[in-house]
């Protein structure tokens, strides 16, 4: 059995969202503890690891308690960095491999960083027939968000290999619906692109997004 990859002092960005493979993630920058962090990562080609908060906030508050958050994030490339004014970075960023903290450690000015071992990339599993109208109405909501996109860089164009992957029209999916944080979280550390997937259809159903 071959040993995850390891990442040593991996710097963490906790946030109240889950960041999925292949997701875009779009950020304004203006913390301290994050603005030199992120210009050290672009400038090294390096990502940021996104984790999901259980308690605290994005944003530090007087007298709040730290951050706490879950063990397993996506890993952060940026491919787009702008400065429009002092003290304000927006970040395009990619979601790009999962990862589990192994050790954390909060840092004097509030960074965290972590050691991390990298996850599995999810298996490359085709659509079975009875799930197949998941991906023909992911394919029909993108078009529409691409229509209405105002030059953001954050419309998604998926290929035909794209929409008969499991895990890919999965984890769009999971990024468009309005379902509990902690549900998308548990849905993103699913090992099983498929049973994810069958997972959201269950979702589209009982919702009516999706015929049964």
């Amino acid at each position: 059995m071959t040993q995850p990859l390891t990442l040593s002092s991996l710097p963490l960005f906790p946030l109240n969202s889950v960041l999925f493979p292949d997701g875009v993630l779009a950020l304004r920058v203006f913390e301290v503890r994050y603005l030199d962090m992120v210009r050290k990562c672009h400038h090294a080609g390096a990502p940021f690891g996104v984790v999901t908060l259980t308690q605290g906030h994005e944003v530090r508050q007087a007298g709040a308690p730290d951050e706490r958050f879950h063990d397993i994030g996506t890993l952060a490339v940026i491919e787009k960095l702008d400065n429009p004014q002092p003290g304000l970075i927006t970040l395009l960023c990619r979601g790009s491999q999962r990862f589990r903290i192994t050790e954390r450690r909060h840092l004097p000015h509030g960074l965290w960083i972590a050691d991390v071992e990298q996850l599995a990339t999810d298996l490359a599993v085709s659509i079975p027939e009875d799930l197949l109208t998941t991906a023909t109405t992911l394919a029909q909501v993108l078009a529409s968000l691409r229509e209405r996109d105002t030059g953001s860089g954050t419309a998604v164009h998926p290929t035909p290999a794209q929409l008969n992957d499991c895990g890919w029209v999965a984890n769009r999916w999971c990024e468009l619906l309005p379902i509990p944080l902690e549900l998308k979280q548990r849905l993103m550390e699913l090992d099983n692109p498929l049973v994810r997937l069958e997972l959201v259809g269950d979702v589209l159903e009982r919702t009516g997004i999706s015929p049964s």
